[in-house]
């Protein structure tokens, strides 16, 4: 008999701002008693809800049980910045190409995104929370202008469209005058996060997937040929379970020393008022990530998504024990105040109205672990920041292996190489976040 005990349970500081924009969600009872079922789901974000969708195509009659240690788009699904990314997004690379599998990864993202499209359309999400808009690499320097030209030159190589657009051209979409330089690139899906949860979580429970909130697992043990999934109030007992919890993996003890625990943070500015936007200027929606991955991403939304609103993200900490405090988050909210400044001089002051962390899993050699891990034991977890496609992917990968289908997207994460050991503690820590900040220092226009 094989038992796992689960040793650390999500916590996040600070409001899941895109969640709380969309108001009262409705309430998904956690699970009390014993039942049964024939797949269990562990967590509720991008991957999971998509493996619940994968698995109900493939085996419809199935009963699905999904578990949520929160409420639905509380966790990192309702965190982040909302980028749908078709293209390569290497974030250890200096302008995110990887050449020697940028035409593989290309498509299999946009499987993702069609997958999520085709979601939409049949669980008939709001077309403002998967808008189809594109995005912008921002350039602030020579330097940062010189990685987009790389990259528009990559991209040239690959067949894949894009467009540069000056400093003049920059002000008059985002109204600042910050940027010297962007990169269009048409096949970004600028989500509203937490709405596209919600409405892939509703479509599921339509369909007959029961979906609980607020049942983190504490336990797993394999019993004959059955897994007894255990949480606060109650149990299953299932042939197969698919964990879907990204870098909370290693608290299930998988991986451990392998994976690398990132908490990024944001903050959203309140409802910009009439005289706000006539001060700013630009477009009503658009997306910017750094041209320098560790940059600032920006992104202006409007009442489609939540209110006329600015989000700007940037900062990161390594925290193996996957826990950081309030202090973290006020720390990057008054450099995140300052990058907003520099940016809307025109706002400079504006007071932001949410500050809060997300945690995201890196690997150093940039592997997912999607895969079988034991008898009836599946993963579609380990992100490497690109949690809205490849959380979609390894969440349609990991319900075609519990059901026994192979395809291109379990083809390709199954032959990875399973993630490289961590330098041990606490070089691992110190040595991390010392390089981090350098690299904010470094970026720091950007």
């Amino acid at each position: 008999m094989k038992h796992l005990r689960v040793n650390r349970l999500p916590a996040l500081p600070g409001p899941a701002a895109w969640n709380l924009l969309l108001g009262p969600a409705p309430v998904h009872a956690p699970l009390e008693g014993a039942c049964t079922a024939d797949i269990v789901i562990v967590g509720a974000g991008f991957a999971g809800l998509s493996a619940a969708r994968r698995a109900r195509q493939i085996e419809p009659g199935a009963r699905i049980i999904v578990l949520e240690a929160e409420r639905i788009a509380e966790s990192s699904a309702g965190r982040n910045s909302g980028f749908m990314i078709d293209l390569p997004h290497e974030l250890t690379s200096d302008d995110y190409a990887a050449p020697a599998t940028d035409r593989t990864v290309i498509a299999l993202n946009r499987q993702a995104i069609g997958f999520a499209d085709a979601a939409v359309a049949e669980y008939q999400i709001n077309a403002n929370y998967f808008d189809r808009a594109g995005k912008l690499n921002g350039a602030a320097s020579d330097a940062a202008h010189a990685h987009n030209e790389s990259y528009a030159a990559h991209l040239a190589s690959l067949g894949e469209s894009c467009e540069l657009l000056d400093r003049q051209a920059m002000k008059a979409l985002t109204g600042s005058g910050h940027y010297r330089s962007g990169l269009y690139t048409p096949g970004t899906v600028m989500l509203q996060p937490a709405g596209y949860i919600r409405g892939l979580a509703a479509g599921l429970v339509r369909e007959g997937v029961r979906l609980h909130e607020t049942s983190p697992v504490t336990a797993l043990t394999r019993e004959s040929d059955a897994w007894r999934v255990e949480t606060p109030g109650g149990r299953i007992s299932a042939g197969r379970v698919i964990l879907t919890v990204n870098g909370h993996l290693e608290s299930f003890g998988f991986e451990r020393g392998r994976l690398m625990q990132l908490f990024l943070y944001a903050v959203m500015t309140p409802e910009l008022d009439r005289d706000a936007l006539t001060r700013l200027g630009g477009r009503n929606r658009w997306g910017i990530t750094p041209s320098d991955p560790m940059g600032t991403t920006v992104r202006r939304i409007d009442t489609g998504q939540g209110g006329n609103r600015i989000v700007t993200r940037t900062c990161a900490t390594l925290a193996p024990g996957r826990r950081i405090g309030p202090g973290h988050v006020a720390r990057a909210a008054r450099i995140m105040q300052k990058k907003f400044d520099s940016r809307f001089p025109q706002l400079a002051g504006m007071k932001m109205e949410h500050a809060w962390a997300g945690h995201l899993c890196l690997t150093l050699n940039g592997v997912s672990v999607m895969r079988r891990l034991d008898d009836g034991l599946y993963s579609g977890c380990v992100q490497n920041g690109l949690g809205t496609t490849r959380g979609t992917l390894t969440g349609i990968g990991a319900a075609e292996l519990a059901c026994g289908m192979a395809s291109d997207i379990t083809r390709h994460f199954t032959a990875e190489a399973r993630p490289k050991r961590l330098p041990p503690q606490p070089f691992q820590q110190i040595g991390a976040n010392a390089v981090l900040r350098y690299k904010e220092w470094s970026a720091r226009d950007e």
